[in-house]
């Protein structure tokens, strides 16, 4: 007898899609660049550094050596902070955070060494992008984990009370002293709650 399969998770397929996969990728890494030159454009206009496209994509401009090259790793830094929004959208799954990180920057790795026509040997930019990694996963997870943990809400409200009333009481169940009145568990009639004195009275 043939055995059967089991049958997919609803949305896994929809998860494991490799276009899906690649869209998401795609818009990671324009926005990485994207928020990454807007960054650059303001620090240089405000320290009246002049503008190149070097500093986005050259690995030879960050060096530890200069004022110039410590300004951008703290830009490339803030970047990863600014990145971390855009995985929370996009990708709202904290297992796949690390993921999409390391891939970030390994394609950071490629389009600088293709720009700069060498692979990276600045141990500055390495120690750089370690950190620019671990800050977005790590922040990236927490940020998921907060957003998957949130409690659902049904859209249930509790009915509004006075002022200064009492607690809440459910009808049937809270009135178990006094008088009161309620509908019988089959919602058929009503019923009174007469108190204790009456009953011995009756008897």
């Amino acid at each position: 007898m043939p055995r059967r399969r089991r049958p997919p998770r609803p949305g896994a397929l929809a998860d494991l899609s490799p276009t899906r996969i690649l869209s998401q990728i795609v818009v990671l890494q324009l926005a990485y660049y994207a928020c990454a030159a807007v960054l650059i454009l303001f620090t240089a206009l405000v320290a009246g550094k002049e503008l190149s496209i070097d500093l986005l994509f050259s690995w030879r401009s960050l060096r530890g050596d200069t004022t110039v090259g410590w300004t951008l790793g703290l830009v490339w830094v803030l970047n990863s902070l600014t990145c971390v929004v855009f995985i929370l959208l996009l990708i709202a799954r904290s297992k796949l955070v690390l993921d999409f990180a390391l891939t970030i920057h390994f394609i950071h790795l490629v389009v600088t060494s293709l720009y700069s026509h060498a692979v990276p040997t600045n141990l500055f930019w390495w120690a750089l992008q370690v950190c620019s990694a671990t800050v977005m996963t790590s922040l990236g997870v927490w940020a998921c984990q907060w957003r998957e943990l949130r409690p659902i809400s049904f859209g249930a409200k509790a009915p509004a009370r006075p002022q200064g009333s009492g607690p809440a009481q459910d009808d049937g169940v809270g009135e178990s002293r006094g008088r009161g009145r309620g509908r019988g568990r089959d919602g058929a009639g009503e019923y009174e709650l007469a108190s204790m004195g009456q009953e011995s009275d009756h008897v």
